[in-house]
């Protein structure tokens, strides 16, 4: 089953190039709702002195005003990365008013759908642009689960890796075809596979009461104020978070780049019957961008997406098929409760490590029905990952989860090693050997400590949350930023304001002009 694995990393090894995929970049995209300290969603503005939301690079709000996210740039170290992350959250903590972190991807109290305010980015058509699609958002699919928050992790391999590896794969085609070509096979493999990610990292198995409407489904009451699932790893994920049933029937392919284009921009261009029934413009309003199955890209929920940086203006599927694939986005981590900064050097290396995986291992086309078995694993993990009798599907037949969860970990040991070439200590194997006992015992999961650890201290999901919020800000409190790096974060607020002031004051089209123009492009 892993032949293909094993001879390309002897070819890697055996031809001098051990230390070619060590290096890759690295980016974090983190998600926070801001909350008062008694637990409530903050209904502030988004603080001024974090800057502009729409154009600081560091520091800008997802779908909610008090829906934080806080974004590293590419870095090739796991603890780059992480000490940015730390960086930024040191300089967020300096200038909340009274306000806390949430700690956890499922949200704190919801008052109603109400009480989650839409993110606003100023007045310009762009800024206009993307508080309408989170309008939309909310008449599709309602806000709550849009409170919802996570951890991406943005990955390229090194620039140098993959010359060398089209050589030694003896392919002529054009390189960045066949780069592109090669990062849909990882995904098409995480697509398999990445249900490891919330087992070993998920985080989520309670939620508050309130956040359910029409009754919590399957869920189990575990207070009063809280319904959980006894085996569930990560709720984020599962058909009650962002993996919603919304866009069950919708088809996307990952075969090749060619047809995720045309999958994305037929769902695009479609008209939706209910979404009909919305309208587009009500009493001089926009309700949504369009009308039609996915009002942009963004809409589609998926566990990982293909990537490539945008031009101003330009929709994410022609940047795409303009220029390739230029990293992947992993949208399958939960926030780490019992790290400050949800998430530690250990995710972050065991990331890296398993997508290299993902892109070395043979990976054959996604037929509908391997898709369906695909998208059945990923629920039950997320659900029921924790059961130690769970069982699942693969090439249409059954495996005890933890069997090919420690399968993969031990493939990945190679893999780790060559990583560490690029390390003064074997960082990447003691990250991946910290998730052996785990892939092999479910009640080492952070979903099991933290049900756990609510159960110990007989506390509901809130005020264990909560505690943990309170703890994380705490931390930081202790931690000012010296003086010379709160000075950057203080220079690139300031100035992100000056650039949305200057993108207002240059827009010369009408919104309707502007969104015509946007979705007119080919």
């Amino acid at each position: 089953m892993y032949r293909i694995l094993r001879e390309r990393l002897d070819r890697l090894s055996r031809e001098g190039f051990r230390g070619i995929i060590a290096g890759g970049h690295k980016g974090i995209e983190k998600e926070s709702l801001r909350v008062t300290p008694d637990g409530n969603i903050a209904q502030t503005a988004h603080p001024t002195g974090l800057g502009s939301a729409l154009t600081n690079p560091h520091i800008t709000t997802d779908y909610s005003e008090a829906l934080l996210e806080l974004i590293t740039p590419p870095l090739t170290g796991a603890t780059q990365s992480r000490s940015f992350l730390s960086r930024i959250h040191r300089f967020v903590h300096s200038k909340l008013d009274n306000e806390l972190l949430w700690a956890t991807s499922m949200p704190c109290l919801i008052e109603g759908e109400s009480s989650i305010p839409i993110a606003r980015y100023g007045n310009s058509n762009v800024g206009t642009m993307k508080h309408v699609y989170r309008r939309g958002l909310e008449h599709r699919y309602g806000r709550s689960m849009q409170a919802i928050a996570g951890v991406h992790f943005n990955y390229s391999l090194p620039e140098g890796f993959w010359p060398v590896f089209k050589e030694l794969e003896n392919d002529d085609r054009e390189l960045q075809m066949f780069i592109s070509n090669n990062y849909f096979r990882l995904i098409r493999n995480f697509q398999r596979m990445g249900w490891l990610i919330p087992y070993l990292f998920g985080a989520s198995p309670a939620v508050c009461r309130p956040f359910f409407n029409n009754g919590p489904g399957r869920l189990t009451e575990f207070d009063p104020f809280t319904f959980y699932g006894p085996y569930a790893t990560s709720l984020r994920v599962s058909d009650i978070g962002y993996t919603n049933n919304a866009q069950k029937d919708l088809i996307v392919s990952y075969n090749n780049l060619e047809s995720y284009v045309r999958g994305l921009t037929t769902a695009i261009e479609t008209p939706s019957p209910e979404y009909e029934r919305i309208g587009l413009v009500v009493d001089g309003e926009y309700m949504q961008l369009n009308t039609n199955v996915l009002q942009i890209e963004n809409e589609f929920y998926s566990f990982v997406r293909p990537k490539q940086i945008a031009r101003s203006g330009e929709k994410p599927t022609l940047a795409l098929k303009r220029r390739g694939v230029r990293y992947v986005e992993i949208r399958a981590l939960d926030v780490d409760p019992f790290d400050p900064s949800g998430v530690n050097e250990h995710q972050i290396r065991f990331m890296e490590a398993f997508l290299v995986f993902c892109l070395l291992q043979s990976s054959p086309p996604i037929s509908p029905d391997e898709q369906h078995e695909i998208n059945d694993n990923q629920q039950k993990v997320a659900c029921h990952g924790r059961d130690p009798a769970l069982r699942l599907r693969r090439s249409g037949s059954e495996v005890p989860l933890q069997n090919w969860a420690r399968e993969i970990c031990n493939e990945m040991l190679p893999i780790a090693e060559l990583l560490d070439d690029g390390e003064s200590e074997p960082c990447y194997t003691r990250s991946l050997e910290a998730q052996l006992p785990v892939a092999s015992d479910p009640e080492q999961t952070p979903s099991a400590r933290v049900l756990r650890e609510m159960g110990e201290r007989g506390e509901s999901f809130f005020r264990y949350a909560l505690g943990k919020s309170l703890e994380h800000s705490s931390h930081y409190a202790n931690r000012a930023l010296p003086p010379d790096q709160a000075a950057v974060f203080e220079t690139e607020a300031w100035e992100s304001l000056a650039r949305q002031e200057e993108i207002e004051a240059a827009d010369e089209l009408s919104f309707e002009e502007f969104l015509a123009g946007y979705f007119a492009q080919s």
